[in-house]
């Protein structure tokens, strides 16, 4: 038999659904692991006695050698065996979150956490080329609605459950928790999963190790992430080491595009943005991430910042738009995407975001927890009618020799798009917030007559609750300094929302220049 017919003949042995279970299980643990840790941060900080700001590089560790990975993780898993790789990274990523768990000291932390990136970086790009070789694209639109839930699903649920194990037991169970379902998903992948033909005879190419742009790649998208997770600490660019990373992460990043376009067996194959369809998607993606995970961030901390909400408290506001989009997303996948045209189920995805994210413009001070509830879920409805369809249609006509390479540079663009948007609005926020402040200050002197009203009511109020006479001016005081304080905050919040849907909506148009994507899908199956 030809490799030809072999190849066209295979068929995985186990039950592809089982096999897409399990393979996103090790997605969901690595996925959950970049938000879970957030809220935990103060809680390391105290135990292992060492600053809060000391204390955020446990997460950029894990970004950067995440982020280096990443792009590489094809190569990787042609020169050992997809199967292989897949597994030498679930047991790493398991033991290292053991270790990081038992760590007694921020530096073993950081170490740990490091490593544990390194080859959580592998996981999610190989999980996704396992579904792609496994189903038809035909069939591949249900099969991306489990890989929809590990995506959109982890980063939302984190910090709620990295809440609630911190306030329950210890920051040390954030990592715990993952050694149970590695062990289980090493075996369960052990005995389900297998390397299709095509794959094995991928071995013998991967042999030439391209020195140069791995080494470039892990320049650019270091300092990238250094400088996005950084940035906002520092000033941004008025310090001189974020502008020494600005500058190397951009001389990095063009070299290395440079680089993997003319040299002749390069790590990573750019080829694949010459599809139409991956390259529309991929700005897609890169898109639909930068507001996943940049809303996702905007939501709790409004209401741990500024509405007094606990840690959990203000995970929870993202707990209906979670079960939202566990709902949505079968539909979406089962009903809508056999029967509408995939760009167009991507178009009313960014119209139906971007028209939530605008009516979030308008936040005010007095909103409670459920209407703060209902404006996170209006915003996740919109993307259940994203995930699934831009990725199948982002994969639906590109060779399959090139899946292994476009999976690790999809899910590279996404994890690099919530960097850059988690970067961009806690920027903005800061930005806006002074920028409202200032305008509001201008309305508090004593010749504004609605703000003096406003002080002799509180001064009266005060003294009711039993003030001493002496404190009433800088109580008073005091107390309108806070309120402008707030509604600067609510009013920046209120702007970023904006900025966001105007992001959405300039997006809308992108889904015209897709395949049509029920002919461009049967014909790929046809070709397969």
């Amino acid at each position: 038999m030809s490799a030809v017919a072999a190849d066209a003949a295979w068929r995985p042995a186990a039950n592809p659904w089982l096999i897409a279970v399990v393979a996103t299980l090790a997605a969901f643990m690595e996925i959950l692991d970049t938000t879970i840790v957030n809220v935990s941060l103060p809680h390391i900080a105290g135990s292992l006695s060492s600053s809060y700001d000391d204390s955020t590089w446990a997460l950029t560790s894990y970004l950067v050698a995440n982020g280096i990975v990443l792009p590489i993780s094809g190569w990787l898993g042609r020169l050992i065996g997809r199967k292989r790789f897949f597994l030498i990274c679930i047991a790493a990523f398991s033991l290292f979150s053991l270790l990081c768990g038992v760590a007694t000291s921020l530096s073993q932390l950081i170490t740990f956490r490091l490593l544990q990136g390194f080859f959580g970086g592998g996981l999610q790009p190989i999980q996704q080329s396992i579904i792609l070789d496994t189903f038809e694209p035909a069939r591949r639109g249900r099969a991306f609605a489990v890989v929809a839930i590990a995506v959109i699903f982890a980063p939302v649920i984190g910090p709620t459950l990295g809440g609630w194990i911190t306030d329950t037991y210890t920051w040390r169970w954030v990592f715990l928790i993952n050694v149970p379902i590695g062990v289980f998903t090493f075996l369960a992948v052990a005995a389900l999963v297998e390397d299709p033909p095509w794959v094995r005879r991928d071995r013998a190419r991967a042999r030439d190790f391209d020195y140069i742009g791995l080494g470039l790649i892990a320049l650019g998208l270091g300092c990238l992430q250094i400088m996005l997770d950084r940035g906002e600490d520092n000033d941004w660019f008025a310090s001189p080491a974020i502008r020494l990373f600005g500058i190397l992460a951009a001389l990095g990043l063009s070299g290395s595009v440079a680089w993997l376009l003319s040299t002749r067996k390069p790590i990573v194959d750019l080829r694949v943005f010459a599809d139409r369809n991956f390259a529309v998607g991929s700005v897609a993606m890169f898109a639909i991430g930068a507001i996943l995970y940049s809303s996702s961030v905007l939501i709790p901390q409004l209401g741990q910042l500024w509405f007094g909400y606990t840690a959990l408290l203000a995970g929870l506001l993202l707990s209906p738009g979670a079960l939202l989009i566990l709902v949505m997303i079968p539909i979406v996948a089962r009903v809508l995407l056999p029967n509408v045209p995939t760009r167009a189920l991507i178009a009313f995805g960014f119209l139906a975001l971007g028209t939530a994210l605008s009516y979030a413009h308008g936040l005010t001070p007095d909103m409670d927890f459920t209407h703060l509830a209902l404006l996170r879920a209006a915003q996740s409805f919109g993307l259940a009618f994203l995930f699934v369809p831009n990725s199948t249609l982002s994969y639906s006509t590109l060779p399959r020799q090139l899946n292994a390479d476009a999976s690790a540079l999809y899910v590279m663009l996404r994890n690099v798009a919530g960097s850059v948007g988690i970067s961009l609005v806690t920027a903005a926020v800061s930005s806006r917030a002074q920028v409202h402040r200032a305008y509001l200050a201008d309305h508090t002197s004593s010749l504004d007559s609605g703000f003096m009203q406003m002080l002799a009511h509180t001064r009266a109020q005060l003294q009711t609750q039993g003030v001493a006479p002496g404190r009433l001016e800088a109580v008073a005081q005091g107390l309108a300094n806070h309120t402008l304080d707030v509604q600067s905050a609510i009013l920046a919040y209120g702007d970023v929302f904006g900025y966001c849907a105007v992001a959405a909506f300039a997006i809308v148009p992108l889904a015209l220049l897709f395949r049509s994507g029920r002919q461009t899908v049967a014909a790929a199956s046809g070709g397969h």
